[in-house]
């Protein structure tokens, strides 16, 4: 496909790439149920965090959709490796 072959593939990989990263902190903040993690149940004291944290489940939605993507494209400009 071309769309692989243009200069866009390439800076669509790192743009999600990047959006994976903050994503996926994003989660890793707003995540209450990890044993012996309590960042989470401190931050509540804060309005900001607690406005914050209402958004949990769709940043779910936006890092599956960009990883989902970034495979995609990271698979159609570079290929798959070979194993030897």
């Amino acid at each position: 496909m071309d769309i692989f072959e243009s200069v866009v593939a390439p800076r669509l990989v790192f743009i999600l790439g990047v959006v994976n990263i903050v994503s996926g902190l994003a989660i890793f903040f707003t995540y209450r149920c990890i044993p012996g993690m309590n960042i989470g149940a401190r931050l509540m004291k804060y309005a900001a965090y607690r406005r914050f944290y209402q958004f949990h489940c769709y940043i779910w939605w936006l890092f599956w959709g960009s990883v989902m993507v970034h495979a995609i494209f990271a698979t159609g400009f570079y290929g798959v490796p070979s194993l030897s």
